[in-house]
Parts: structure tokens; sequence; C-alpha cells
């Protein structure tokens, strides 16, 4: 049975992990510092929380369930203890992006971060389509990245990140760099600005006489249908009016070189404005 140490075991993303930890084999020690993450682990998932000397004894996979401005620090503490051949699991590729995990060749480190249930699903149950975030009901695909180690611990990793937001639908195997353009390239620097822009132009139409209800339920019904002639979810085409106000509305909402937030430099100082 291999041995897991969940650090942040407590916190708002721990206690998901630890949720879906004890529906597995694998035997997990669950490490937290707070008062208020050591009674919601109490009192949420039934089990108590461990020091970090205990939690890690004998420990063959570390998670580190904390806030991308902490994991250095955190990783600084902890990998130096560890023995050698240990696997450490983030969940996110901002800190090991920046640089911010401690040098040890001895030692595995595998990034694993969820997709989150897309929008288009055949979700069949009331739980699975109210489960937006994902890790509950819904299923999600799961991006991993063996970002140093042994190509054996790979599939332990793909295991540990099955557990963990399960019940996944996929995994795909990218590098760090390649995890780091979709987060926070594609999911937050374009995706979560273009939703907030949609949003506020929501709000204007509002506050141009259009009643709050109307207006939603117009956007959230044309990006349903625009959303799946565009990702390829139905086969469809745009209607010539569209395709004019595409054309005239895309340069006035976008800069022609929007596509440079891709460009690895920037990605790396949006990681910098991150960690």
């Amino acid at each position: 049975m291999t041995k897991v140490a969940l650090f942040g075991a407590g916190g708002k993303m721990g206690v998901r992990l630890s949720l879906n930890l004890a529906k597995t084999d694998f035997d997990v020690s669950h490490i937290e510092i707070s008062d208020p993450g050591k009674a919601r682990l109490k009192t949420e998932v039934g089990v108590e929380a461990v020091d970090a000397e205990t939690g890690l004894q004998g420990a063959e996979v570390v998670i580190l369930a904390v806030p991308d401005t902490v994991i250095g620090k955190v990783a600084a503490n902890v990998v130096p203890t560890l023995a050698p051949g240990t696997m450490v699991v983030i969940l996110d590729a901002a800190a090991p992006y920046a640089g911010h995990l401690p040098e040890r060749e001895d030692i595995t480190y595998f990034v694993t971060h969820p997709c989150h249930p897309p929008i288009f699903n055949d979700e069949s149950t009331e739980a699975g389509r109210k489960d937006h975030f994902g890790g509950v009901a819904a299923q999600q695909g799961v991006v991993n990245s063996l970002m140093q180690g042994p190509e054996e611990h790979y599939a332990l990793g793909d295991a540990i990140a099955r557990a963990i937001y399960a019940p996944v639908a996929r995994t795909y195997r990218v590098t760090v760099e390649q995890m780091a353009l979709l987060e926070p390239g594609l999911s937050e620097t374009v995706c979560a600005s273009l939703l907030v822009v949609m949003r506020e132009a929501m709000d204007e139409v509002v506050k141009r006489g259009v009643s709050y209800d109307c207006a939603r339920d117009f956007l959230l019904g044309h990006m349903n249908i625009l959303g799946a002639v565009i990702f390829d979810e139905v086969e469809g085409q745009f209607s010539d009016a569209c395709n004019k106000a595409i054309e005239f509305g895309k340069p006035a909402l976008m800069r022609d070189d929007w596509k440079n937030v891709f460009e690895m430099d920037e990605i790396a100082a949006s990681i910098r404005r991150i960690t």
C-alpha cells in the first residue's frame, strides 16, 4: 500500500483531495497546521490531522495542496527531508515553471491539474450536472507532467491524479511548459478575461434597460449554441449577419497582437505575478 502525505489537507482544496483519497487504497497522512483546517478535517472527512514530521515518516508520495504563493517556502522546508525516490506532487504548473522547487536529482516532481468538467457533457445525474468544479460527481479530464524522475513513476503519478480528481474521464500527458500555456495562458489570461468582459457587456445591456434575467438568458443561450458550433460539438455555420458582426467585433475588442500572451516570456511574467 502506497503511503501518501497530504500537505494542506484541511484547506479548501485539501479537503476535496482528502475525501477522494478516502475512497482509495492509499495510506494517507493528513498534514495540517491551522486549527480551522484541523476542525474541517475532523468534521468533513472524519480524520485527525498530524504534524509534518509524523506524516512524512515512510511517505512515498507527498502532495502539496497549498497556495501557489507558499509552495516555494513549503517545498524548501519539506523536500530536503525526503528519502531518495520520493514523489512530490504539485497541483499547478506555476511554481514548478517559475523555479520555486528545490533542486534534488534523486526525487520525482510530478505536476497535475484538472481540466474541470466541460460545458458540453453527458452527465446523467443532478449531482453531476451541478458539479462545475469537478472531483465530486462529474467526470473531467486531467493534465499531467512528469517534470523529473524515472519514467516508471509516471504511472504512479497518473494513479494519484485519477484518485484525487475522481471521477476522471481521461488524462493527458504534457510538459510543464505546455501546462503553463494551458494555465495561466489559455484558461486565465484569455478565457477568464474574456468571460469577465462578457459579464461586463451583459451588465452594460442591463444598464441600458434590458432586465437582468432577460439579458442573462439571452447571453447564456447564445454562448451555448455559438460555443457548440465554434468548438465542434455540433455541425453548423453562422449566418451572414453573425459573420459580419464577428468581422467588425473582433478587431474592435481585441488587439492585433493579442496572441503574444502565449509567448513564453509573457507566460513567465504572468507566473511571476501569480507566485
